[in-house]
């Protein structure tokens, strides 16, 4: 699928890391280091502005090493892009860490994940369809 990308960062346009990977990496578009304290957050810029097909989305996902390291994480985790929004794309990022840290000019900060998607036409009805799970909610499915 071809997407319309405007790039006004320095850094190349985002990309798959393997051949099978279904994230492109977003870099952080900033002129010096930014640091985040413990438990702060911060509004990252990419310089990217992207346009979506009708029908399609961008799901805005943390990176894993930056999580399982360093506690930084989307703190709005998946961040949705609709097709109709031409703004550039900003990353909410959150330390979990007891420590500040530190994100670096195009560092690989996020993945964005571009996905199909319906949306609803609601039909009112009085009552809905039985199923063998039926109102059970959290953990009503057991631990294992």
């Amino acid at each position: 699928m071809k997407v319309k990308i405007v790039n006004k960062s320095p850094w190349p346009n985002p990309a798959y890391a393997t051949e099978a990977s279904a994230g492109l990496d977003l870099r952080a578009n900033i002129d010096s280091p930014l640091t985040i304290p413990s438990l702060g957050r911060s509004l990252v810029p990419t310089g990217i502005f992207i346009q979506l097909p009708v029908g399609f989305e961008a799901q805005i996902r943390p990176r894993s090493g930056l999580a399982t390291k360093r506690g930084i994480t989307v703190i709005n985790s998946p961040g949705t892009v609709d097709a109709d929004y031409r703004g550039e794309l900003k990353v909410s990022l959150v330390n979990l860490s007891s420590e500040e840290q530190t994100i670096d000019p195009g560092e690989r900060i996020a993945q964005m994940v571009v996905a199909r998607h319906e949306q609803v036409e609601w039909e009112d009805v009085e009552v809905l369809d039985e199923t063998a799970r039926g109102e059970g909610g959290w953990g009503s499915t057991g631990n294992n």
